[in-house]
């Protein structure tokens, strides 16, 4: 790797400045990813709530104007 040479505390920053930024990038890659799964879930759960809402609205609404037809 370094052809028997020594490895300096320059030759580690110099590493580390070179997959710091690799590394910094995976992370923020995977958060975003993380994020993104969590919104999908969210909406999915989200929209078959907003389905059985407006269901009940509906049923609700026949109800009403049944019994006002009946007045």
């Amino acid at each position: 790797m370094f052809n028997g040479e020594t490895v300096f505390a320059t030759d580690g920053i110099m590493l580390f400045y070179v997959y710091f930024p690799v590394f910094l990038k995976f992370v923020l890659l995977c958060i975003g990813i993380y994020f993104v799964t969590k919104i999908i879930k969210f909406m999915n759960a989200k929209i078959n709530l907003d389905k059985e809402r407006n269901e009940k609205i509906d049923e609700l609404i026949k109800i009403v104007s049944k019994d006002r037809s009946e007045i």
